[in-house]
């Protein structure tokens, strides 16, 4: 079994500049280091798997890269150019979208406005721009478009409220809202977590009709099957630190396990 180091595990057949980019970052809270100098890069229509132990900082960069925590020191560059997030929506004005486990979609409401929540769209004219009314069947409109775009088929029914849903129907709903606004880096965190096989296959796909859309995606997942499946790279966290990057194609399951737990050195 041959192991990389972080910096061998470059990637040397990515063409151009990282759409993501982030150098050295550290982040401490008290005594306790969450990242140690991590490096990552993210490049156009590739699925990058972010994988490591509880504790590892698997959520504290995620975190960094989109905005809810801010960096002690390093840099973070998108489309090479420096940014500085102070929050989430600082990363989601430059396209960074994010779905976390807990999905953060309203039950009550229906698909179509779950998929524009917080950026809803209004009616022209006075009755938009006073009475702020919204555009409901323009909202739903885009929202079919969307999720035919996605190949979503289970979603027929935009005006089905979320709480009607499946949990892998729930999930679609979040991914899509993410794909539709998520224009440079869309952020997955465990997106088949609680979910069936079937239900789990569909977010997959997702995923890579995501990628084959050019759009870059950062999944964070403990399922080493799924990781193993869609992810064109894996950057496997230890201790908080890099301890590798590695590829399907180099790398078996069993090599990831072992450098996420320290039985080889990466």
């Amino acid at each position: 079994m041959t192991i990389t180091t972080p910096t061998e595990a470059e990637p040397t057949t990515q063409n151009g500049t990282p759409v993501l980019k982030a150098t050295k970052l550290v982040k401490t809270y008290g005594h306790v280091v969450g990242l140690d100098g991590v490096s990552l890069e993210l490049y156009a229509g590739e699925v990058l798997a972010i994988i490591g132990d509880n504790g590892a900082g698997k959520s504290t960069l995620v975190k960094c890269l989109t905005g809810a925590e801010i960096p002690d020191e390093g840099t973070i560059e998108l489309d090479g150019h420096p940014v500085h997030f102070r929050r989430p929506q600082d990363a989601r004005e430059l396209g960074i979208e994010t779905v976390y486990q807990s999905l953060a979609v309203s039950p009550a409401l229906d698909v179509a406005a779950n998929l524009f929540l917080g950026r809803e769209l209004r009616k022209p004219g006075i009755l938009g721009s006073v009475f702020r009314v919204l555009d409901r069947k323009l909202m739903r409109e885009r929202a079919a478009a969307e999720l035919s775009t996605l190949g979503i088929s289970t979603l027929q029914d935009v005006t089905v409220p979320v709480e009607n849903l499946s949990g892998g129907q729930r999930q679609a709903v979040a991914v899509a809202r993410a794909a539709a606004f998520g224009s440079k880096v869309v952020v997955l965190d465990e997106p088949t977590a609680a979910l069936g096989v079937r239900e789990s296959n569909q977010v997959l796909e997702l995923i890579t009709t995501l990628r084959s859309r050019g759009v870059p995606v950062i999944l964070i997942s403990h399922n080493m099957p799924h990781v193993f499946q869609v992810a064109d790279r894996i950057h496997i966290q230890r201790l908080g630190k890099r301890a590798a990057t590695i590829t399907p194609k180099s790398h078996s399951m069993t090599d990831a396990v072992a450098i996420m737990t320290g039985a080889s050195v990466g």
